[in-house]
């Protein structure tokens, strides 16, 4: 199984299955002399973990991570890093009576088509839970890039439920299970979500990313556009089936006019007078915020019995038992930035390697 690597000078090659004895990954190209120990890691996977409510997967993952190499004395010297993460609370017997079936909307069919075999146990690579290592490779690209430059990620929309524009504060993302940044939606979310994970279902979300403090610059045409990449980055993420930047889908039905976002003057540097293009114009960034968003399809395993067929080409139903999101989504805000954060990280070392 090949394409386990993104990224050109910052790259991450993630390792390890769902119910594998650990998951992790390796980190080529980050400068030597930064500090860098588990601590600066730690809390970016402590906010995507498992089990952290009664609206995620109740699986009890620490996500302890470990700095196998690359770092001496507190310091990166310039070696590839490899980081582990342990699973500890795997149970795959919940898989065996599904081992011969394909879970509709699942990665299932598809790696058994290709392959001619498959990880039943919780999907294996397929599985949400090889993210945890790109987390962890983006608490690493965080420290490249600066902590004058910040990412933060919310969940706008909850199935169908979303959010009041006119309320959306940072902070409230950091108050509720949801990463919600609309106080009154995040409270309404809590029934609704109630409802679906009692029902056996699930639901959908659509994610909202922004990077802050972003250097004019960043992004190179005609195949490097910084915007072709974040959103390969983030299709890359499990479940994502749509991204979009700026005004995204949107500016369709804006007029020239409208779209255009005007320039003006501010103690003799540039000021944009909106922000249509999300940051990004001919795939280089503009230094304004960079603004995306992308959806989650929902959880494909279920308790509601679907019909499916069978690896020996039998007509069945499945309904997935044991632990699962009831709404995949709400653990992708931190993975969305982790992916962000990476993708700004290698370019912002490309960037300097070209122009210094």
């Amino acid at each position: 199984m090949s394409h386990n690597t993104f990224g050109h000078l910052f790259r991450v090659t993630t390792w390890g299955e769902s119910h594998g004895p650990a998951i992790g990954c390796v980190v080529d190209g980050t400068p030597p002399r930064l500090k860098l120990s588990e601590a600066d890691i730690q809390p970016w996977l402590d906010k995507r973990k498992p089990g952290t409510s009664r609206f995620v997967t109740q699986r009890r993952e620490a996500d302890r991570v470990r700095i196998l190499s690359g770092t001496l004395d507190g310091l990166t010297t310039g070696a590839p890093i490899a980081l582990l993460i342990e699973n500890e609370d795997v149970r795959s017997k919940d898989y065996e009576t599904i081992k011969d079936k394909f879970r509709p909307g699942h990665a299932d069919f598809t790696y058994w088509a290709k392959y001619g075999i498959r990880d039943h146990r919780g999907g294996g690579r397929s599985s949400a839970r090889e993210t945890a290592a790109r987390v962890a490779a983006g608490a690493i690209a965080r420290l490249i890039l600066g902590a004058k430059l910040s990412i933060r990620g919310a969940v706008i929309q909850l199935g169908t439920e979303r959010i009041e524009r006119k309320r959306f504060n940072w902070a409230e993302t950091l108050k509720n299970p949801f990463f919600c940044p609309d106080a009154k939606a995040a409270a309404r979310w809590e029934s609704y979500l109630d409802d679906i994970r009692k029902k056996g279902s699930s639901c959908g979300a659509v994610i909202e990313v922004v990077a802050s403090g972003v250097p004019a610059g960043l992004g190179a045409p005609i195949y490097g556009k910084l915007d072709s990449d974040l959103a390969a980055a983030m299709m890359g993420i499990n479940a994502v089936k749509g991204v979009e930047i700026g005004a995204g889908f949107g500016a369709a039905a804006l007029s020239g006019e409208e779209n255009a976002d005007e320039i003006r003057l501010s103690r003799g540097k540039p000021k944009f007078l909106s922000n249509n293009a999300g940051g990004i114009l001919g795939g280089i960034s503009t230094g304004q915020d960079i603004v995306l968003r992308f959806a989650v399809k929902p959880t494909s395993s279920i308790l509601t019995p679907r019909r499916t067929i069978t690896a020996d080409g039998e007509e069945t139903e499945i309904s997935t038992k044991g632990r699962h999101d009831p709404c995949v989504g709400l653990r992708a805000a931190p993975v969305g930035e982790a992916m962000m954060a990476c993708v700004l990280a290698d370019h912002l070392l490309r960037h300097r390697a070209q122009c210094g």
